[in-house]
């Protein structure tokens, strides 16, 4: 016999309805991400939290810096008990930044610690030089 928990207030059924994954959407999925300057260098944390150091990767290719993550589900973990309700989420997700195709994969440095990760980028160097504004004239 299964017991569902009986609600506190009659607002509890709005909350539970609005937690659905057909309002949420991808939400879940998406990687929750500080970008920062420091010197030369961006600074991007990337929460993570569930996931192990080996399925986290990170490329670089066409000037878009690429963090793909991947958390085991456990779902045949039946003797610790059945789930009766999920939220965290497990799967695969990632996020991608663009860079600039001067970056390359030796120039980023990245740790893992307490279920965030840390990534250092330098900035590009912008060498060029950009053309004054010039403003096309309406005629009458």
């Amino acid at each position: 016999m299964m017991l569902i928990p009986r609600r506190k207030n009659e607002f509890d059924l709005l909350d539970e309805m609005f937690r659905d994954p057909f309002f949420i959407g991808e939400e879940n999925k998406v990687m929750k991400t500080d970008i920062r300057e420091k010197d030369n260098n961006y600074i991007i944390d990337i929460d993570l939290p569930g996931y192990q150091k080996e399925n986290i990767k990170i490329q670089i290719e066409d000037g878009y810096l690429t963090v793909q993550a991947t958390a085991d589900s456990n779902k045949e973990d039946t003797e610790n008990g059945n789930f009766v309700r999920r939220e965290r989420y497990w799967g695969e997700c990632s996020r991608s930044f663009y860079v600039g195709e001067e970056i390359k994969q030796e120039d980023v440095k990245a740790s893992f610690k307490n279920g965030i990760l840390q990534l250092e980028v330098p900035k590009k160097q912008e060498d060029k030089k950009l053309p004054e504004k010039t403003y096309i004239p309406i005629e009458d």
